[in-house]
């Protein structure tokens, strides 16, 4: 471990904890040898949750951009987990939808984003939480309304 301490630096803070998160899940996936990565399920997830997406929604959700986007959705799709329908004749414009095998996928696979999530908020307590995603929340909107996103 890295005794260096960022102090009260909130960019490096958050950007840190990121990292750490997708590394602990990145981690976990392959422990657990799960055939999808965390930002697959990610996506999977959100499908399972709304019912249907465009796929410019979950760039949205998600910030990535519409390339990385489109290509998590190719292999989703390619392993039979979700389904593209063209929702405009004419224009390239789908609609996500899980399959079947997609949903039994993330029900199986809920449990351990479950644990993830527990270990990432062990010792916090409900109040402190609350309080932390809405500074975080404010911080977020503070900095997408001064940058411009391509999404």
């Amino acid at each position: 471990m890295c005794a260096i301490k960022f102090g009260r630096r909130i960019s490096a803070s958050i950007y840190n904890t990121g990292v750490v998160s997708r590394a602990l899940s990145s981690q976990t996936f392959t422990e657990k040898k799960f055939k999808i990565t965390p930002e697959q399920f990610l996506v999977l997830d959100l499908v399972v949750e709304n019912g249907e997406l465009y796929q410019r929604q979950i760039a949205e959700i998600t910030l990535k951009d519409r390339g990385n986007i489109a290509r998590i959705i190719k292999i989703l799709e390619e392993k039979e987990l979700i389904k593209k329908l063209e929702a405009s004749q004419g224009r390239r414009v789908y609609k996500i939808l899980v399959t079947k095998k997609g949903k039994e996928l993330r029900d199986a696979m809920l449990p351990i984003a479950i644990e993830l999530r527990n270990i990432l908020i062990h010792g916090i307590s409900e109040e402190e939480l609350e309080i932390t995603l809405n500074t975080l929340g404010k911080i977020y909107e503070n900095a997408r309304n001064k940058v411009t996103l391509q999404i």
